[in-house]
């Protein structure tokens, strides 16, 4: 049977998902708690990695490699750049970016290393799913770059940089790291994000307003997919 893995970064965005999966088990390791449950016949392995590129990694390969995870679906939040999105509004990421990797100065563009890539592309099985979890909802749901980076960006400086190099249209601090590791371990991988903030001067209120209600959106649309997962 298939064994889905469910991240988020924080406390807040697995709990709305704890609160309605059965039969937890909680499982510790290398300095995590990882959730083993089922979803109205599904099996589940749920866990938060803590903030950035670091830790995300690290619970991705967890997951993947001690859970033996088949697929990985990412809810959570993000700040907005393309100014359509709003708060509260719903982006799947087709293929995700390092922001703050930069060895520009041998000739490389911004986020790319050498033997890498600078984009990494979601799984478009599980962007189909979500987007028909959207229409049955009847949801917006945006498909675009979403951008990776160990910063909390508040600034409408750092917002324009990431724009014009990436042409990204959200930013967060887990997803890149995330679709490097399932890429090389070849597991199909989803992010989606809540838009919690614009990544503006605002930005820290705005997050600390909005987290949970955004966190609270995309976990429930993840286990909608997950219903519609063979």
């Amino acid at each position: 049977m298939s064994k889905i893995a469910i991240m988020g970064a924080m406390p807040e965005e697995i709990e709305p998902l704890l609160a309605k999966v059965e039969d937890i088990k909680k499982v510790e390791y290398a300095n995590n708690s990882y959730y083993e449950a089922k979803y109205k016949g599904k099996e589940l392995v749920i866990a938060y990695s803590k903030i950035g590129k670091v830790f995300s990694s690290l619970t991705a390969s967890t997951l993947l490699e001690k859970f033996s995870c088949d697929k990985l679906l990412f809810s959570g939040v993000a700040g907005a750049i393309n100014p359509e999105l709003k708060i509260g509004d719903l982006i799947i990421a087709d293929k995700l970016c390092q922001h703050d990797l930069d060895i520009s100065i041998f000739g490389h563009d911004f986020g790319f290393v050498p033997e890498g890539a600078k984009f990494v592309e979601s799984d478009e099985g599980l962007r189909s799913i979500a987007k028909e979890v959207a229409k049955d909802n009847e949801l917006t749901l945006i498909e675009g770059t979403i951008a990776t980076g160990d910063q909390f960006v508040a600034s409408n400086e750092r917002k324009e940089f990431i724009s014009k190099n990436f042409q990204a249209d959200a930013l967060e601090m887990e997803g890149a790291s995330v679709a490097v590791v399932c890429d090389a371990l070849n597991v199909p991988f989803f992010i989606l994000r809540a838009i919690s903030d614009t990544a503006n001067d605002d930005a820290g209120m705005d997050f600390d307003e909005f987290m949970v209600s955004s966190a609270k959106i995309s976990a429930a649309f993840i286990l909608d997919m997950v219903e519609k997962i063979d």
